[in-house]
Order: C-alpha cells, then sequence, then structure tokens
C-alpha cells in the first residue's frame, strides 16, 4: 500500500507538470482540483477517466484557465476502500489546501466522501458512483453527481425491456449498494409497465468474487425466460464465460447495465454474447460535432480510443470549470449556488446539474451487443436524454430529505 501511495503521489505531480509553467506566466495561483478515485481497484476504468480530465485540464489551461488562474488536479488512489477514500479526501483539504473534491467510482466509496463533505462543508463533485442515495436519501447541500444513475439507466432499460414477451425474469447483481439498487429499480419499473412479470430468483455474488460456475447454475434452474445482468468488470466476463459454456444465454432474453461500455466490452473479445440490451457507448459511431473534436484530440493525445470513463473525467472538469466561471470565485458557498442549474458542454451534448436535487441530466447509449471482426460492439443503438429518465419533481421531493 505505501508502494502504490507513493506511486500515486508521483504520478499525480507528473499530471499536472504543465501547471507550474502557466503559474508563472500568469503570475496566478492555481485552483487545485483533489481528485480520490479507484485507480488500483478498477484501472479498466479509472486510467481512461484519468486520461479524460488530464486531457481536459490541458485544453482549458492552454485556453487561459479560469479566471486567469490555471487548474491543477491532486489525485489520489483509495483502492476501493471507503475509509482510504474518507482519509485521503481529508489530507488533500487539509495538507493539499484544495479548493474542492472531486471522484470516486463505487457507490459505497462516493457515499463515504459524500458524507465527509457534507461535514466539512466543502464542494464535492462526485463523477461516477450510480447510487441514488447520493442525491436522493442522502444527498446533501455540498455533493453533485455527474454520471446517470441506477435509477436512469435502468429506466433507459426499462423502456426496452417491456417490449419483450419474456414474463419470467432473474437477476444477478454484486452485493453492494450499486447492485442493490440497480435491482430494485428494473424490478419496480419494469413491474409498473408490465404487471404480469414474475421476478423467481436473484443471485447476489460478491463484488469481484463471484463463484461465475455456481451463479449461471443457480439462474439455470429457475427456467427464466429473460435475465436482468448488473455484474461488470472481471465478473462480468467470468459470468459471460460460463454462461456461453452451459447455455444460459440460449434462448433468453438478457437486459445488461453497463456492458455496452468499452471498458468490459473489449475483454469479452469473441466471447461477447449478441443481442443483449445495454447502456454503452458507441465511441466509434457517435459523429456528432461535440463527439468527433472530443474523440480525434484524445486520439491525437494518448494514441488510443476513448471510452465511457473517458467521457466522465472529461466532463467532470468541464462542469468544475463552469462552476468556477460562475461562481467567479472558489469559495464554497459560490460554488455550490454555482453549481445548482449548472448547464455545462459535454461530448454527448448540452447537460444541467439539476437545482433540485444536484443530479446532472448527462445520458447514456442504450443498444443491443454484436459481434464485429472478432470484437463486441453495440449496434441499433440511441442516445437517451437524461433529463427524460428521472422521477417527477414531487416523489424526488420526498425521496430527498435535505432540500438545500
Amino acid at each position: 500500500m505505501m508502494r502504490t501511495t507513493r506511486r500515486a503521489v508521483l504520478l499525480g505531480a507528473a499530471g499536472t507538470l504543465a501547471a507550474p509553467a502557466l503559474i508563472r506566466a500568469q503570475g496566478a495561483q492555481p485552483i487545485r482540483i483533489g481528485e480520490v478515485n479507484s485507480y488500483t481497484a478498477l484501472p479498466a476504468f479509472t486510467l481512461p477517466y484519468r486520461n479524460g480530465w488530464q486531457l481536459r485540464v490541458e485544453q482549458i489551461n492552454a485556453a487561459g484557465g479560469v479566471l486567469g488562474r490555471p487548474l491543477e488536479v491532486i489525485w489520489r488512489d483509495d483502492a476501493g476502500r471507503p475509509q482510504d477514500a474518507v482519509r485521503l479526501a481529508g489530507e488533500l483539504l487539509d495538507n493539499e489546501r484544495v479548493d474542492l473534491l472531486a471522484g470516486t467510482f463505487f457507490s459505497h466509496v462516493g457515499l463515504a466522501v459524500a458524507d465527509f463533505a457534507l461535514q466539512r462543508r466543502r464542494l464535492f463533485v462526485a463523477s461516477e458512483p450510480l447510487t441514488d442515495q447520493l442525491v436522493w436519501e442522502k444527498g446533501n447541500r455540498y455533493t453533485f453527481r455527474l454520471r446517470p444513475s441506477t435509477y436512469m439507466q435502468a429506466a433507459m432499460l426499462v423502456e426496452e425491456a417491456a417490449k419483450l414477451p419474456a414474463k419470467r425474469w432473474v437477476t444477478v447483481a454484486p452485493n453492494y449498494e450499486y447492485g442493490q439498487s440497480a435491482v430494485k429499480w428494473f424490478k419496480q419499473l419494469l413491474s409498473a409497465k408490465r404487471p404480469d412479470v414474475q421476478f423467481v430468483a436473484e443471485q447476489w455474488p460478491a463484488l469481484g468474487r463471484i463463484d461465475a460456475g455456481a451463479t449461471v447454475a443457480a439462474l439455470e434452474r429457475e427456467r427464466p425466460e429473460a435475465i436482468y445482468n448488473v455484474t461488470f468488470g472481471p465478473d462480468l466476463t467470468n459470468f459471460v464465460r460460463q454462461g456461453n459454456t452451459r447455455g444460459l444465454f440460449e434462448g433468453r432474453s438478457v437486459v445488461s447495465l453497463l456492458t455496452g461500455e468499452p471498458e468490459y466490452l473489449d475483454p469479452l473479445a469473441d466471447e461477447t454474447p449478441q443481442g443483449w440490451i445495454v447502456t454503452g457507448y458507441p465511441w466509434d459511431q457517435v459523429e456528432t460535432a461535440e463527439h468527433v473534436a472530443f474523440r480525434r484530440a484524445y486520439q491525437a493525445k494518448y494514441n488510443d480510443y476513448p471510452r465511457l470513463g473517458t467521457v466522465v473525467g472529461y466532463d467532470t472538469i468541464t462542469a468544475i470549470a463552469e462552476c468556477i466561471r460562475r461562481a467567479g470565485s472558489t469559495e464554497t458557498e459560490k460554488m455550490v449556488e454555482a453549481m445548482r442549474g449548472l448547464p455545462f458542454s459535454s461530448p454527448f451534448g448540452p447537460c444541467t446539474f439539476r437545482a433540485l436535487d444536484h443530479q446532472s441530466t448527462l445520458g447514456a447509449f442504450v443498444g443491443r451487443t454484436a459481434l464485429k471482426g472478432g470484437k463486441g460492439t453495440m449496434v441499433d443503438w440511441r442516445y437517451a436524454d437524461g433529463a427524460k429518465y428521472l422521477p417527477p419533481d414531487d416523489e424526488v421531493r420526498k425521496m430527498r430529505p435535505q432540500s438545500g
């Protein structure tokens, strides 16, 4: 752990080498962003994410920074542990004197940092954690979330799942807050649209430790007509491999959260199951002007293609920069007020942080998996605007005890 921490500090400094020259040129102190994430716990997502925020920091600084000051990101690796994330967030505030906090990936980590931000009364822009509690039941004045939540992405998938003839469903999800929330909302929303469906079994493997053979066998015993999958990363790869081997997916519909993201689709390679309904990111097929410019800039810098994490990292810095411009200050309460209703531009199009619950309206792509050239891809996709997949305001107010 000590070696990892030292390496993180060194690499974090290397990621901000452009800042000192800008400071000298502009005669201004940098705006310091304290970023905490699970870099060693889930590198497939977080390393492209880091590339994304580094690219955006360089672009903004090259254009003169924000309020005439360069941005500087001081990042730390929480290794997927909430207690480490809170400790590191405290060190960033107290030792590094950062102006705000950002980042986190896992839902339980994001919730821990959000509670810490509330205690310290400091702005926290949560990039990735998908749990709805972050902005609803445990929402607070100082926390804002970028990515579409479990509710939003479940609602996008239910729109397609409700069209299937399947009535007998099973679910499989990692046994922690994200998985529990994703299953809860999918069951509730699909049952509302299709009262004839039945959920006959649930499997809850431990995150990162799925016994894929046993899980697949348990699901098969229930003779389902359709499967809702929430596993991701190595768990997904193992689940798909065992499911393919044992014929679990044959003649059955599968609806799968996140599986169309390149981070999780690429490792499946020629094992990619075809025809799954998924949320994801068809990076090579989105031809809007905003996305083409983003994709070209990323490819030019890294000689690689963007992943979904790249967009999340890029948008996190964009939103923070727009917040500070709007606030005209890095004073916390002014930034918090600026975040409420803040419009910002993403490679996916225009978005807003809602004043009601601090949830961004960033959307997701919904489509089906396919196999082309020995690699998984998305086909028949559409972009689902996040603003259209949120519950009515009066329901949000009931779930969110703190309106600030």
